[in-house]
């Protein structure tokens, strides 16, 4: 993957492949989407990072951070405008089948119970959720179906989506850049970065259950 992912780093195509993944993500939640994304900024890093130490000496080397930098803020760009597409399709999609859809959540207790809180939520403002749902597994894909189904305003639900996007983006682009700064281009950083990021998921899945183990009590 690493020499893969190297050989298109700085080329047009690793957004490319970026943005469909994260595209399409939404709709087939196995998709590593956010694995894809720390490996591409880890081999973006590992890869400037060689290449820094390298010319420290030479005067170059502020060019190629300047660039660095410009890779990463392109990556968490590119990664967070594809999550946004990704979310608005599968909106609208939800939006006209909407009762094709309702009857599929409705076959499932967990899906029709994550459907009525993101309702609940969008309704009294608190859209907090849609952010953390991006970061739990198959969260994003429960939230923008859910969103079409209920008939939620594009109002209602883009700006929190793009919150999300935003921040899911920033997070793995984070990690994968951290991770190839400090221990290059290696599959131990990408594992490092990617246990982050299953942690991150892990704690957006408890902090939604809170109001349920509220209620419950």
């Amino acid at each position: 993957m690493w020499e893969n992912l190297g050989s298109l780093s700085g080329t047009p195509w690793v957004y490319v492949i970026v943005s469909l993944s994260v595209v399409l993500d939404v709709f087939v939640p196995i998709l590593p989407s956010g694995v894809l994304v720390i490996a591409a900024a880890t081999t973006a890093a590992g890869t400037r990072s060689a290449a820094d130490a390298v010319g420290a000496v030479d005067v170059t080397a502020s060019v190629h951070s300047g660039a660095h930098l410009a890779e990463m803020f392109a990556l968490v760009l590119c990664a967070a405008s594809a999550s946004v597409l990704g979310d608005m399709v599968a909106y609208r999609l939800a939006w006209r089948g909407g009762d094709r859809f309702d009857r599929a959540i409705g076959r499932s207790r967990r899906l029709a119970a994550a459907q009525k809180r993101l309702g609940a939520a969008l309704t009294r403002g608190g859209g907090g959720i849609v952010v953390l749902a991006r970061f739990a597994p198959a969260g994003r894909s429960v939230v923008s179906l859910g969103a079409g189904v209920a008939h939620r305003t594009v109002r209602e639900f883009l700006p929190w989506s793009a919150l999300a996007g935003l921040a899911w983006a920033a997070y793995s682009v984070s990690l994968g850049y951290f991770g190839g700064q400090w221990l290059g281009t290696s599959w131990i950083s990408t594992a490092l970065s990617v246990f982050a990021l299953f942690a991150a998921g892990s704690a957006a899945v408890f902090l939604m259950r809170r109001p349920e183990r509220r209620a419950a009590h």
